[in-house]
């Protein structure tokens, strides 16, 4: 199976209710058997995890791949 995510996008300051309210609602989707069930048909595997949670991964998949871009001398055109 093929790890794959999928983040909710959203404004640096968006309120916390707001936040929240989009948290529980992607949760519920994702909670659907069928809609989970689709999601494994194609190879995914959905993991929930709170906004906090979220934001640390992406800090550290930004930290590891910010070194792999200056190690490998990546410049942008």
């Amino acid at each position: 199976m093929a790890a794959a995510g999928s983040l909710s996008a959203r404004q640096k300051g968006t309120p916390s209710d707001i936040i929240d309210r989009l948290n529980t609602e992607i949760k519920a989707v994702v909670a659907d058997p069928k809609f989970r069930a689709r999601l494994v048909s194609v190879g995914i595997e959905p993991v929930q995890m709170t906004p906090a949670q979220l934001g640390k991964l992406i800090e550290g998949a930004t930290e590891k791949w910010a070194k792999v871009v200056k190690f490998a001398g990546v410049k942008a055109e």
